[in-house]
């Protein structure tokens, strides 16, 4: 009997057939008999966001070979934060790792943030990647040091860098944050918003060594903007107090 895996790694990709292969051969490599639970079982969850190349044929071709990959296929375009959801939601993990589909992140630092996971207490429930030696160019970097101070400064959820794709958090704890577009860029916030602890794990960041980014600095900065309003107003709504049953 298979044993049911207590890592799941989730990746959202549209239009990364040349990343694909590469990064779901390193999330193998990083992870055979270093996952946690029974046999170091753990799953890959890739969700194609209705990419218009091959993406997907590459995916079910590499199934094949790679036992852990399991491949999603969005209906619709959604979105990057529809796409981690719809993967969280499928997977079988208690514990979720994100990375994005571009290979920036490096699967490598995965055994790190559960290493931190071992040794921090339970309260802790995500464990965001911080680059501290960004691989962009200096216009990306520029403009993610100015949304980072402007979040920080409005949600002060203490957290350099939540641009990061690469994260390690709780399933249970996800699925019960209130969703909308974008929210994945501000998941320290809401995990602290819903009474958990969140830690900054510094990790490597590579250079994007096929395909093109997806974003521009423009686009970033206007549905930013929009966003922190709302986080910010969820914050300010929030009500929290502890249950016992009698």
């Amino acid at each position: 009997m298979t044993a049911l895996p207590q890592l799941s790694v989730v990746v959202p990709v549209f239009n990364e057939r040349d990343n694909v292969a590469p990064l779901v051969h390193e999330i193998t490599a990083a992870l055979r008999g270093r996952a946690p639970g029974d046999g170091g079982a753990f799953e890959i969850v890739y969700i194609d966001d209705r990419s218009r190349d091959d993406t997907l044929a590459v995916l079910r071709q590499l199934q094949a070979e790679v036992p852990e990959l399991r491949v999603l296929h969005h209906e619709r375009q959604s979105g990057q934060s529809t796409a981690i959801r719809n993967g969280v939601k499928a997977a079988r993990g208690a514990w979720i790792a994100t990375l994005d589909g571009d290979g920036q992140n490096d699967p490598a630092d995965i055994p790190k943030l559960l290493a931190e996971r071992a040794r921090s207490p339970d309260a802790v429930k995500l464990f965001a990647g911080w680059r501290v030696q960004r691989q962009d160019s200096g216009s990306k970097r520029w403009a993610s040091k100015w949304a980072n101070a402007i979040r920080a400064r409005m949600l002060r959820d203490d957290t350099p860098d939540t641009g990061c794709g690469i994260k390690l958090f709780e399933r249970e704890a996800f699925l019960d944050l209130p969703y909308f577009d974008h929210m994945h860029r501000y998941l320290p916030a809401l995990m602290q918003r819903a009474g958990w602890t969140t830690v900054s794990v510094p990790v490597n960041h590579r250079h994007r060594t096929s395909g093109v980014s997806k974003y521009n600095n423009l686009n970033r900065a206007l549905v930013g903007l929009r966003d922190l309003r709302g986080v910010a107003w969820l914050i300010a709504r929030s009500r929290r107090t502890a249950v016992r049953e009698l």
